[in-house]
């Protein structure tokens, strides 16, 4: 069974986060660098079955484009060169970031470990976008 991926793209580093084969639990997978992100990705898909891309459409509070949103568009152009038989779908990422960092919070990690972790937030924040496109699709499909 295939797998689903989310990205959340960053212009430094990008979180990834993916389901389990029977799209039931989303996991965290890796933060990788940006530049790096299209290797990464052929390499995991080299390895394992991915059905669909997800990845986070950044959008202000008003639903206004972000600054980020113009180097989303390109990788999602220049992945649909690449790969194009695996789909990619935009998800709005809204408030994952503050939610990441809450949820580090809350877990407990220490101070010392979320300063030298900065990639943990955006794999969290993957992880989240992947949730909350289950979700979506789960509550669409019934």
């Amino acid at each position: 069974m295939a797998r689903i991926l989310a990205i959340d793209y960053g212009k430094k580093r990008t979180g990834l986060a993916v389901t389990d084969p029977l799209k039931i639990i989303a996991n965290g997978l890796a933060t990788v660098s940006t530049a790096g992100l299209i290797d990464y990705l052929k390499d995991y898909i080299a390895k394992e079955q991915v059905e669909r891309i997800v990845i986070g459409r950044p959008l202000q509070l008003n639903g206004s484009p972000s600054e980020n949103l113009a180097r989303v568009e390109r990788f999602v152009n220049r992945w649909r060169k690449v790969m194009p038989e695996i789909p990619i779908d935009y998800f709005d990422e809204r408030f994952t970031s503050s939610l990441a960092h809450q949820v580090i919070l809350d877990s407990g990690v220490k101070k010392k470990v979320r300063r030298e972790n900065k990639g943990l937030v955006d794999e969290i924040s993957a992880t989240i976008i992947l949730q909350d496109y289950m979700q979506y699709r789960t509550s669409v499909l019934k």
